[in-house]
């Protein structure tokens, strides 16, 4: 195979077919996936808030660094966000299949994957653009394999970010003998092995599943770690 991550993009292809997304970012979990898209957010954000404006708005860049997850749930998606270099605080919320990592337009759909899914996502939001649908492929999901995950999104600026993202800030296709490094990335890309595999089940996987139940999540708001 002359090019083997033409598979990965094989399949990403598939996948918003699957679900309607404009873009789609394989990576090797839905962790990963959250730490991408939560790093995309807080970068921008930094940009704006530590630019050369008037010094009573720096002080601003701290406060919005905050990301509210429910406190039930796993306990990867709060050191996603802390890796990611935000802070995460806690609600009460009794969801099923998605929530948002609010205030960013950031979703964690570990247990929910389903035909149509980014545009059913918009529809809860009444259309609101720019949202980022994580999901994920772990072998206990609806569409799962021995890992992986992906960033479902609509912006084009973000998509060549993130793709430089997970894969250590390389360009793809090009040797790291002759590329130009201009971001940090992660060792998180997608294998195409596993890549291959999922696109063959993607193509019988039924138009609408259901929500996966949640497991028995412990109050991570409670851990000593996250305060």
């Amino acid at each position: 195979m002359s090019d083997p991550y033409q598979v990965v993009r094989d399949f990403e292809a598939a996948l918003c077919d699957y679900t309607g997304a404009p873009y789609a970012v394989a990576v090797n979990s839905c962790s990963m996936a959250l730490l991408l898209a939560v790093a995309w957010h807080l970068q921008l954000r930094r940009a704006f808030y530590l630019a050369p404006l008037h010094a009573a708005t720096r002080g601003m860049a701290d406060v919005r660094l905050d990301i509210e997850i429910p406190k039930r749930t796993y306990v990867s998606v709060p050191m996603s966000i802390i890796h990611a270099g935000g802070r995460p605080t806690f609600r009460d919320e009794a969801w099923l299949g998605a929530y948002q990592l609010k205030p960013l337009p950031v979703w964690d759909s570990a247990r929910w994957l389903t035909g149509g899914h980014y545009q059913m996502v918009m529809e809860r939001l009444a259309s609101a653009a720019g949202q980022f649908v994580c999901v994920s492929f772990h072998a206990s999901k609806i569409l799962g394999d021995t890992q992986g995950g992906a960033i479902l999104h609509d912006d084009a600026e973000a998509d060549a970010w993130l793709r430089r993202a997970r894969f250590d800030g390389r360009t793809e296709g090009v040797a790291p003998k002759d590329d130009e490094f201009t971001q940090i990335g992660w060792h998180c890309y997608m294998s195409p092995d596993v890549a291959a595999r999922l696109r063959l089940k993607l193509h019988s996987l039924p138009t609408f599943n259901a929500p996966l139940p949640n497991d028995p999540y412990p109050d991570l708001s409670t851990m000593e770690i996250f305060r």
